[in-house]
């Protein structure tokens, strides 16, 4: 016969488990909404000014030396 005993934090540490997945799970569902939320708001800014996506290169500052 095996020496068996009982875990009495076991119980404890599952429900501490439980919900700090569900806390997670929360937290990540609002994240996804962020996100869309975002990913709308910059395509309606791209869609504003279509030359302001990061992936163009910037235009030089002009020149101090040249005449104006």
């Amino acid at each position: 016969m095996l020496n068996w005993r009982r875990d009495p934090g076991y119980e404890q540490r599952k429900m501490q488990h439980d919900q700090r997945m569900k806390q997670l799970e929360s937290e990540i569902e609002q994240l996804k909404s962020e996100n869309a939320r975002l990913a709308e708001l910059d395509a309606r800014i791209a869609a504003l000014w279509p030359s302001s996506n990061s992936s163009s290169t910037p235009t030089p500052p002009p020149d101090n030396a040249s005449p104006t």
